[in-house]
């Protein structure tokens, strides 16, 4: 490990610990509210669309500004960028917690997802700043198990909140879980850039930075492969409400049904891409995590032709399905992130982009899809089908072009 400043890294645990804490802020204020979406509707005086959009006013902005989080880092360094994000998501927070229309937690919605994405961006940066190959891949998994724990974890706290002292107490725990976050930034994050490795905001310089990067074929289709695995079961979790609640028959306060297994899923195939890392290469790890998809995901196209929805079986799959994604996963982010060595940043924004403006199109077609847990499955099978093609354009773009960083980090 090296560091890039004087003040020396966290250990590796330590470090993965809170960069998972920073990327967790995203999910976690995706996932916290939606047991008190009716609730929301109804105090506010809102159509269950309009609640539905609060989402969806979220997710595009967080789409939007994952592209700028890492250039602006790679420009001021990693540091300033993550405490200046996380001090203005807090004030977001609060401000949703003050909503006394629809209109307005809309567009507060959208200040939240605007600044949620600093530390989940400049965290994969700060990775690949201070680690390398195995080392890279270990800590990315580590950063994933813990960061798995959000989705599971945040519906459960949200619908006890929502059951105690209704929806605005969500909000108002994601003002103190900033704070805490903020204040650990502030206390223990090192800075990764230093100044002579930093890049100008010069807009014609960004202008070919960004080209080069979005049109690079190895890259784009790692980041399709990655944004296309995860709206396999993401479908599922802002669908949530519809599929636990009408079609599962749980209380609003038995979410963790669902999120659950997606959790210890993500863990789980995180907690295998970090063992497997040296032993195994990238493309073999990222072979059987796609076996393990393709099998789950039959399954519960199977199931749901044949029978109706029903715990636990309706999840089953998507533990295993969630399971093959996250051990893709850390391989596919290095790897995109080394075509780029020297705009880790700005690399790690275009993929954070890619991922979330996938979740924002998941939110917005999801009531197109949710009309049936049999309509979910076949979306979920559409969408490894499209994410398996992406990874074999990966794997034949870089064997025709050689790129030596990729070779390196395979080997």
């Amino acid at each position: 490990m090296t560091s890039a400043t004087s003040k020396p890294a966290l250990p590796h645990r330590g470090l993965a610990a809170l960069l998972a804490a920073l990327s967790a802020v995203g999910p976690f204020s995706i996932d916290a509210y939606l047991p008190s979406m009716e609730e929301i509707g109804r105090l506010l005086h809102a159509s269950p669309l309009a609640v539905q959009q609060t989402l969806t006013a979220y997710m595009v902005p967080f789409a939007l500004m994952t592209l700028w989080h890492g250039s602006i880092s790679d420009a001021l360094g990693r540091r300033r960028v993550v405490l200046w994000g996380m001090a203005l998501f807090g004030l977001a927070s609060a401000a949703c917690a003050c909503a006394t229309s629809i209109e307005a937690l809309l567009v507060f919605r959208a200040l939240q997802g605007m600044t949620a994405g600093a530390g989940m961006v400049v965290g994969r940066a700060i990775v690949r700043d201070l680690y390398h190959g195995a080392d890279a891949q270990r800590v990315m998994a580590q950063v994933t198990i813990t960061f798995a724990i959000a989705p599971a974890v945040a519906p459960v706290i949200g619908g006890w909140l929502h059951v105690w002292f209704g929806w605005r107490a969500v909000f108002a725990f994601l003002v103190l879980f900033t704070g805490v976050c903020w204040l650990l930034c502030q206390r223990m994050l090192p800075e990764t850039l230093p100044p002579e490795r930093r890049q100008p905001l010069h807009p014609v310089y960004l202008a070919r930075s960004y080209w080069s990067v979005l049109t690079s074929l190895p890259f784009v289709a790692a980041c399709l492969a990655v944004t296309l695995n995860f709206s396999g079961f993401f479908i599922y979790v802002v669908s949530a409400p519809v599929f636990l609640m009408e079609y599962l028959h749980v209380s609003a306060t038995g979410f963790l049904w669902l999120f659950g297994p997606l959790t210890f899923g993500m863990a789980g195939g995180a907690w295998l891409s970090g063992r497997l890392a040296g032993r195994m290469t990238p493309v073999r790890t990222m072979a059987w995590g796609f076996a393990v998809m393709g099998l789950a995901a039959g399954g519960n196209l199977l199931f749901h032709l044949l029978h109706a929805p029903v715990l636990p079986w309706s999840v089953v799959p998507l533990f295993f399905f969630v399971l093959g994604a996250a051990l893709c996963y850390p391989s596919l982010t290095l790897l995109a992130l080394d075509l780029f060595p020297a705009q880790r940043g700005l690399a790690a924004s275009c993929q954070s982009f890619a991922q979330t403006g996938g979740a924002a199109v998941n939110a917005m077609i999801a009531p197109l899809l949710w009309g049936s847990a049999l309509s979910l499955a076949f979306t979920q099978v559409a969408a490894l089908g499209l994410g398996l093609a992406a990874l074999i354009v990966y794997l034949h773009s870089t064997r025709m072009t050689r790129l030596p960083s990729v070779a390196s980090v395979a080997s």
